[in-house]
């Protein structure tokens, strides 16, 4: 069974993921909720950057705000990273096959590299 992908969702989840402040983001929320201060908290940046790159990551559907109290700590929504998983499992046989056949090379050059003299 085939899962259907929607193109724009997926586009934007990858432009996201691109930036390595906002998968650092995304990896801090996978431990759990946490707000913009404690989010910012490991990076030389302003506030309002690390707002600009949560903003990214809430377009992307990777990141809700909840309000409690007068706080709006922000949590993962992995949902966007099931579909670029399912996205690239599309491509698991090409993998297999191309592993496959370095292990097969690499069964071959195992009796030469025996049979050469040490330097």
């Amino acid at each position: 069974m085939t899962t259907a992908i929607d193109e724009d969702r997926l586009s934007d989840t990858f432009a996201a993921l691109a930036n390595s402040t906002r998968r650092a983001i995304l990896a801090r929320l996978a431990e759990g909720a946490a707000t913009v201060n404690e989010l910012a908290e490991p990076f030389e940046m302003t506030l309002p950057a690390i707002s600009k790159h949560i903003k990214v990551l809430e377009r992307a559907g990777l990141v809700r705000r909840a309000q409690q109290a007068q706080y709006r700590p922000c949590a993962l929504d992995a949902a966007p990273l099931a579909e670029v998983s399912t996205w690239a499992e599309r491509y698991r046989p090409v993998w297999e096959a191309r592993f496959d056949r370095m292990d097969d090379y690499l069964r071959q050059l195992r009796p030469q590299m025996k049979d050469r003299p040490r330097q």
